[in-house]
């Protein structure tokens, strides 16, 4: 009995230990993340980054901007974990980050968020919103959950987008074996033997082209500058429809049936009328051999198809800063000038297959990524127009909570993690999200705060109860381990909002929990905590 009590205890003083380690390993190791910037310090990246970054000085000077100083790397460090991971660094990562050579920090630190299966599950459920939409379809006929995995696994492995994008377009089988079949079945009619082409088309070229064909879905799209010039033919739309004309869906199967031919709808004229197939612009790039769907997937993939290259670099773009280069995300014309940055990194993704990584750390390296939102003078809208400042974005819902979640353990929450821990926060995210709201498949759409969402941030179940005064949450954790006050709201802060309180900060939450002790400390804390997670500052991206 002795034997097993001592052994009870030595569990315990170990356990408490590493917990304190995970708090403050000043004189401890805690688990290791290796920040390692690999092929950021390569000369031909190198030399993209300059480009970029000498064509944006360039704009700044003709247009008479001083743009905003360098962000704390901090700051910076929670912009890439809220892009690629959904929420801010655990306190443990930070404590590892802050150890490490300042000048590699930050490019290594990208590294190991893309290394991290984080970045694969949160980057494949922000692309299937682009890819498939947010509902979740007939359950035997379409496998949401599935394809999402499926795309996670793609994205974790590096495998070309071009080749992740030409499986979704051009595979055949069954949803479950060949999982990149369900962005054909996400389109699928209800009550029909075949998926809608023009949905599918609708699809492609928005998704994978950035750009908005179906203006055209009724009749030709005429320039509203100009009516005299016809943009996209009407025919343009349908012919590219009718590659999808073939395309077959027997509940949990897609094929090709050569008999079937695509008839689109008159709206004008009336009737319905058949077309052949035919790609919108540069038919040189399409080729001649294989089924209609592999020629159409050669096509948009193809390293030549600047549409596609362009689109990819506007939509990782978006994700990485809150809002793409050009204006939208999808562009009714093939001619919409952005910065020169845009057709610089479109050129490195084609010439480099297609690699989504290598993209990421190239904006991630760039300058304006790293520019502060704020300056000693005033940010003005042409800041914002011509990047020389960072811009402020609202954070979306599932950044929202999964920074809560986060930021109320001390230990980074991933695959590593407890079954329970895992299962808590899924389960959690999606309460959250479903009671906060989202508005539809647009996640750049210009967002603003809600009574309905300040009130579930300030009363809600899930928020109050990862602030509150129980053993699990950090707040607490943080009351009984911190060596003194100062440690105490410094740690909180570094959990939170990934940066220390400013020395104003720092005196008042000071003050409020000097002298206390036990529950009376621990309730401080927590108070503390619901304070943070309440604050302006939480809601952005910055």
């Amino acid at each position: 009995m002795l034997a097993r009590n001592l052994l009870f205890i030595v569990v315990v003083l170990v356990a408490v230990g590493g917990l304190r380690a995970s708090l403050f390993p000043q004189n401890t190791q805690t688990r290791k993340i290796h920040l390692d910037p690999g092929t950021t310090k390569e000369d031909d990246f190198q030399a993209v980054v300059r480009k970029v970054n000498e064509e944006f000085r360039k704009d700044w000077d003709a247009n008479g901007l001083t743009p905003a100083p360098r962000a704390s790397d901090l700051a910076v460090a929670r912009r890439m974990s809220l892009a690629l991971t959904g929420s801010v660094p655990s306190l443990e990562e930070i404590r590892q980050f802050e150890q490490h050579d300042k000048g590699e920090r930050l490019d290594g630190w990208a590294n190991h968020l893309l290394r991290d299966r984080r970045y694969s599950d949160y980057f494949a459920d922000r692309l299937a919103r682009a890819y498939v939409g947010t509902e979740d379809g007939p359950l035997l006929i379409y496998r949401k959950r599935r394809f999402n995995s499926w795309l996670s696994d793609q994205l974790h492995h590096n495998v070309p987008y071009g080749e992740m994008v030409r499986q979704m377009i051009s595979a055949r089988g069954l949803n479950t074996d060949q999982p990149a079949v369900n962005f054909i079945a996400a389109a699928y009619d209800d009550g029909k033997e075949k998926p809608d082409p023009e949905k599918l088309a609708i699809r492609v070229s928005r998704a994978f082209l950035g750009l908005r064909i179906d203006c055209a879905q009724c009749h030709d799209f005429k320039n509203p500058a100009d009516y005299e010039q016809i943009i996209w033919k009407q025919t343009d739309f349908q012919s590219l429809a009718a590659f999808f004309g073939q395309t077959r869906h027997i509940v949990t199967h897609i094929s090709d049936n050569a008999d079937g031919e695509y008839k689109f709808e008159d709206r004008v004229h009336g009737g319905t009328h058949e077309i052949g197939v035919s790609v919108p612009f540069s038919p040189e790039l399409m080729p001649e051999e294989g089924s209609r769907r592999e020629r159409l997937a050669a096509w948009v993939t193809n390293p030549q198809n600047k549409a596609f290259s362009r689109a990819t670099v506007n939509r990782v773009w978006a994700m990485m800063f809150g809002r793409p280069l050009l204006k939208r995300i999808e562009s009714p014309t093939l001619t919409e000038r952005g910065p020169a940055a845009l057709d610089i990194l479109a050129a490195d993704f084609a010439a480099h297959n297609h690699d989504l990584q290598r993209l990421i750390l190239l904006i991630a390296s760039t300058e304006v990524f790293r520019l502060d939102s704020a300056a000693p003078f005033d940010i003005t809208d042409a800041h914002d127009e011509h990047w020389a400042a960072f811009p402020l974005s609202r954070l979306r819902p599932e950044q929202v909570i999964g920074s809560v979640i986060q930021a109320a353990s001390v230990r980074t929450i991933d695959k590593n993690s407890q079954l329970f821990v895992r299962a808590t926060r899924f389960f959690g995210e999606k309460d959250f999200v479903t009671r906060y709201g989202d508005a539809d498949d647009d996640d750049f759409a210009k967002a603003h705060g809600t009574i309905p969402q300040r009130l579930l941030m300030m009363n809600g179940d899930l928020v109050d109860g990862k602030a509150k005064n129980e053993l699990l949450n950090a707040s607490t954790q943080i009351a009984i381990f911190a060596p003194d006050d100062n440690a105490a709201v410094e740690t909180a802060y570094l959990c939170v909002l990934t940066r220390k309180p400013t020395p104003k900060e720092l005196e008042h939450f000071v003050a409020k929990i000097a002298g206390t002790h036990g529950d009376d400390r621990r309730n401080k804390l927590a108070d503390m905590y619901w304070v943070l997670f309440n604050s302006t500052e939480m809601s952005f991206n910055h």
